[in-house]
């Protein structure tokens, strides 16, 4: 392929922790208090429904404080020059399984590879049957690429057997690895991922680093913006809670990075997974992070970011999110049967199913008991909520800052979370029950026909010189030439 290219600009950002974040959460919480309070007080209730609604609604707001708390405790990793000696010295593998992948996307994650600030020592490729190319260009533009930057690399063709089984294929290449760093073929590193997924590490009684993971593509449309709000804020709220006492229940695939053992010795029983007598081919990275629980702490590293293609269509998403849907579900069943209450990830599993159930109870007996049973409508004031609870929690969003969007734009996105709430409230809800209704069916179902997001430019390019990389400073706003270390 001649002609030129489009260059994308080097993707890198940060997360801003700043006290005016928190104190606007307290603020929004506070409203959303009063708001339930003047709802309550304002209703046609008898005394004892409101007593019930009363303790239901402190209940609910307990839990969310807590979880305020438990997010704000999260701290990434910070490392000595001591400790980062001792890093430098594990053999760190990158597993990147590939299924009919965008060549600009999959070049694009190749390339956020020869940026790092600390080098993979290996990579490898496998693409598992692709039916729709043989990324043959960038092949071998990669073997050139990795040679030069002193990287050992592997590119293998596979007969399709799916995501776990090509990265499977990998973990028999490189038995040297010490640690694993596993990402989708759409995943772009920022540039200090690597250094900064292996941090956490310095802690023995670490086994897993999951990164915070945003979206390449979130202003391609309406649907991306309002999915990259949701995702970015449920990382930074729910995971960021759960990381603050060593209980990640799932790591993200587009980055996570596991002690070898982790996959090496559970390899079998991650290809053989069933359940109700089927194979499961998807929740892969929640069944690693349970592997990885049963030995130790599950951790999140905020300052390691990934970016990753979003869907940007409905058909995509629902897809997506039912497939989440039902590994969960799957998953839960493993947590509750393989999991020792001693351990913070069990309680904290089973904290997510009563907060889940409670808000449901609540939803259905004021939207459909009150006013069939006894003609009683929910003030209107009620509605703000759910909505001053979002926005406050989207606050964390906003934390996120990138090199290739301005704070307008994301505040722009962080307006729109009223739509992420009726979206989770309305589809997002009647998907998750169908779910967990179907969680037998344990296929993939997606990008048999092709890539569903392409990055629109093409795979080809001029060779990317790997001595000398380009990073985009976010604390100046300058670009830095930085020199790659020597191999």
């Amino acid at each position: 392929m001649s002609g030129k290219r489009r260059r994308m600009p080097v993707l890198a950002a940060r997360q801003h922790r700043s006290g005016s974040v928190l104190m606007g959460i307290l603020v929004l919480a506070l409203a959303a208090a009063w708001a339930v309070q003047h709802a309550t007080s304002a209703a046609d209730y008898d005394s004892s429904a409101t007593n019930r609604l009363s303790l239901v609604w402190a209940a609910l707001f307990f839990v969310f404080m807590a979880q305020t708390l438990m997010y704000h405790l999260e701290r990434p990793r910070r490392l000595t020059p001591r400790l980062a000696r001792q890093l430098d010295e594990l053999h760190v593998s990158i597993l990147v399984p590939a299924y009919n992948e965008d060549p600009g996307y999959l070049r694009l994650g190749l390339e956020s590879f020869l940026r790092q600030t600390r080098m993979p020592d290996s990579v490898h490729i496998v693409d598992d049957g692709s039916t729709s190319s043989d990324y043959a260009e960038i092949r071998d533009w990669w073997a050139w690429a990795a040679r030069e930057a002193g990287i050992t690399t592997t590119w293998q063709r596979v007969p399709n057997g799916g995501k776990r089984h090509a990265q499977a294929h990998a973990v028999r290449v490189s038995p040297e690895a010490d640690i694993y760093i596993t990402c989708d073929s759409d995943s772009c590193f920022a540039p200090n991922a690597v250094a900064e997924a292996l941090a956490p590490f310095a802690r023995p009684r670490v086994q897993s680093v999951a990164g915070i993971v945003i979206a390449t593509n979130n202003r391609a449309n309406l649907l991306a913006r309002v999915t990259d709000l949701w995702f970015t804020t449920t990382q930074l709220v729910d995971r960021s809670g759960q990381s603050a006492v060593g209980a990640v229940m799932v790591n993200s695939g587009p980055l996570a990075a596991y002690r070898a053992g982790i996959i090496r010795d559970n390899l079998g029983s991650y290809l053989n997974e069933t359940f109700m007598g089927r194979p499961v081919m998807f929740s892969d990275d929640s069944l690693l992070t349970l592997y990885a629980q049963e030995r130790g702490l599950t951790v999140q590293q905020p300052s390691a970011v990934v970016f990753t293609a979003m869907p940007e269509k409905w058909s995509h998403f629902s897809r997506m999110y039912l497939r989440w849907m039902r590994g969960s579900t799957i998953r839960s069943v493993w947590r509750m049967k393989y999991l020792s209450p001693a351990r913070p990830a069990f309680w904290l599993h089973m904290l997510r199913w009563f907060q889940m159930f409670l808000v449901q109870m609540v939803t259905v007996w004021l939207l459909v008991v009150e006013p069939i049973a006894f003609d009683n409508l929910p003030p209107a004031s009620l509605l703000w909520v759910p909505f001053l609870i979002g926005w406050a929690q989207g606050l964390r969003y906003l934390g996120v800052i990138r090199s290739d969007e301005r704070i307008r734009s994301r505040a722009l996105t962080w307006l729109m979370m009223p739509l992420a709430i009726v979206m989770a409230w309305t589809a997002l809800r009647w998907l998750r029950w169908y779910g967990i209704a179907t969680c037998a069916r344990t296929g993939w179902g997606t990008r048999q026909n092709g890539a569903e997001v392409s990055l629109g430019v093409p795979a080809a390019a001029p060779p990317v010189e790997p001595p000398v990389t380009k990073l985009y400073d976010l604390e100046s706003e300058n670009t830095l030439e930085i020199a790659l270390p020597a191999r």
